[in-house]
């Protein structure tokens, strides 16, 4: 009798088992036959911001929020500011993109809706440590009109409103902004290294040093010029990498000159072949390397200083460290000098 059973207990568990496979394979089937259509929604081909035209309109500020950084875009009579950077003016390329492509932003499929999974396509909340990028626009009275938590992965836009776990993939372009950085026109001086013809430093030690080349002269032929001409020269790469640190400058970050807490340290003159002089003086901030500048030109026609002037006057723009050594290099380490 036991071996009956047993017999009959197998049968059923073979049958049991032959009928889950079963149902394995046609929901396989099933879900393949529907493949195209499982990210299909109402709202596909929709703004992912219905009205945004008129949001954009109005909007005063637009602050981002991110895992590691937050910072706000603010309307101002002058134009769009910075705010995190005491008011620095933003690029209004960026702004125009932003706008555009936030007004032009589509639904496409539906992806996941598990919370669990949203920094999978960088949807994570930030305000909770997440990967995305929390975007908010208020309006002309200050109330939020639109949020929306942005992602990437590769090429590839993700969206959803930050009270819901329901996920899109979204058709459009957006700037980047995930580095507040990319908001700022901080191309402030473009000279050729060609046309620089001189230098002057003054150091640390308050050690002073001239060095000058002749004009369709090799880059690395700057030398002691008087009064210093009878400095014996150390090394050409050190005299040259200081002399033409002004080309290469290339800012990080920028704020008030009036938030700067430091006494100069260094200052470093550099003067063009046909008469532009860059001032700039350096300072070693608790937050890091800072350097300020003014430009001066004589003539009538001193276009360039006053562009320049126009960014840089009543700001500090920050360096970084290996910029700041060769705005800031120690006389000694370029010439031999006694005292």
């Amino acid at each position: 009798m036991s071996v009956t059973r047993a017999v009959t207990r197998r049968r059923h568990v073979l049958t049991l088992a032959g009928i889950a496979v079963g149902l394995w394979v046609l929901l396989g089937l099933t879900s393949l036959s529907r493949g195209d259509q499982g990210g299909q929604h109402d709202r596909m081909g929709d703004p992912v911001l219905a009205g945004f035209s008129q949001t954009r309109a109005e909007a005063q500020r637009i602050r981002f929020t991110l895992d590691d950084d937050s910072y706000t875009l603010v309307r101002s009579a002058s134009g769009w500011l910075l705010e995190e950077t005491g008011g620095y003016p933003i690029r209004p390329d960026r702004l125009s993109d932003l706008a555009g492509g936030l007004e032009t932003l589509t639904f496409d499929t539906r992806r996941t809706d598990d919370p669990y999974k949203h920094d999978r396509i960088g949807l994570g909340d930030p305000t909770e440590g997440g990967n995305g990028a929390l975007i908010e626009i208020f309006g002309l009275t200050g109330d939020l009109e639109n949020s929306l938590i942005v992602g990437r992965k590769n090429d590839t836009l993700y969206v959803r409103a930050p009270d819901q776990g329901q996920t899109y993939r979204a058709h459009g372009t957006l700037p980047p902004f995930y580095n507040r950085r990319a908001w700022l026109d901080l191309d402030i001086i473009n000279i050729d290294p060609s046309a620089i013809r001189s230098v002057r430093i003054m150091d640390s030690a308050n050690r002073m040093l001239y060095l000058r080349r002749a004009e369709g002269s090799d880059a690395r032929s700057f030398r002691p010029a008087p009064p210093n001409q009878d400095d014996p020269l150390i090394s050409r790469l050190a005299a040259s990498t200081t002399a033409l640190a002004v080309t290469r400058l290339s800012p990080t970050d920028v704020k008030p000159a009036s938030d700067l807490v430091s006494e100069p340290i260094a200052r470093h003159i550099s003067e063009t072949f046909d008469g532009l002089e860059i001032d700039l003086h350096a300072y070693r901030e608790p937050t890091g390397f800072w350097v300020t500048l003014r430009a001066v030109e004589a003539g009538e026609g001193a276009r360039r200083a006053e562009a320049i002037n126009e960014k840089a006057e009543g700001w500090a723009f920050r360096i970084t460290d290996y910029d700041f050594q060769d705005f800031t290099p120690a006389v000694t380490s370029i010439v031999e000098r006694a005292n």
